[in-house]
């Protein structure tokens, strides 16, 4: 058999490895750590939001979304990247014990830097858990110390650079987001919560990154649990119907409702 060209070997070689990087295929993460556990929100979710500032919302006389500016401006905004990512930091690397006394100041934030230093990507976490004192779980910690936490865990830039924003602007196609779909109800049944980037591109209606922490499987539909750091008080779904291999996002204070693109980040090297 003769060889093919150099310049078409290349060519293809190029391009199964594109194919291979946006299919999103990868192998389910194995947690190793003695106490794997379900994330659960009322316990590993921070109490305090990422701040919007606008506000949308349908008028009903014209169908159309208007919006409004939110006053006075807040001054948290832009970190919905930064929040999830925090949450699975110390879900993966922290372990709390309230029957050890509360540290001060100083201590909590060379704690809260430990965890924020691990891999957020580690499916291997480290054998020695960070231990945080005198608190049950995040919530209750991330309540008494909500200023120390966003003074740590990261700024807006973080969210606009974050490595796997690249993808949102290649199409998805229907047999992309049935794979993304069951990977990702295997993952959670795995014990690890994934984090998702919600999206509509070109047309941006939603650019968002959310946690998902349970799944209820029906014929139809496949119903996610979802952490949404931009309402820390309670969860919210996301739905993908599985005739339409489309996922679904309900009406917030940001978005409409309807269709989303739907893409895991901060699973692997390029996402």
């Amino acid at each position: 058999m003769r060889g093919l060209p150099r310049e078409r070997i290349g060519r293809r070689g190029l391009l199964a490895a594109l194919i291979l990087l946006l299919s999103g295929c990868a192998p389910v993460p194995v947690r190793i750590a003695h106490d794997s556990r379900p994330f659960v929100f009322a316990q590993d979710t921070l109490a305090f939001s990422n701040q919007l500032d606008w506000i949308y919302r349908r008028n009903p006389a014209t169908g159309k979304t208007d919006y409004t500016s939110v006053e006075p401006e807040p001054d948290y905004i832009h970190r919905c990247f930064v929040l999830v990512r925090t949450a699975r930091q110390f879900f993966l690397h922290a372990r709390f014990d309230p029957r050890l006394a509360q540290a001060d100041r100083a201590t909590y934030r060379k704690l809260v830097r430990e965890v924020l230093k691990r891999s957020v990507r580690d499916t291997t976490p480290d054998a020695a858990p960070v231990r945080i004192p005198g608190y049950a779980d995040l919530r209750d910690f991330s309540a008494d110390w909500a200023e120390l936490l966003k003074q740590e865990a990261g700024g807006a830039i973080d969210s606009y650079l974050q490595i796997g924003n690249w993808r949102m602007i290649f199409p998805f196609s229907r047999d992309s987001q049935h794979d993304t779909a069951q990977q990702l109800l295997q993952e959670i049944r795995a014990d690890w919560p994934p984090i998702v980037h919600l999206v509509r591109f070109p047309h941006i209606t939603i650019n968002h990154a959310v946690l998902l922490y349970a799944a209820a499987e029906h014929p139809a539909t496949i119903v996610f649990s979802v952490y949404d750091p931009n309402n820390a008080q309670a969860p919210t779904t996301l739905t993908y119907d599985r005739a339409s291999r489309t996922f679904i996002f309900p009406a917030t204070d940001y978005f409409e409702d309807g269709r989303v693109d739907v893409y895991e980040v901060y699973r692997s090297l390029f996402y």
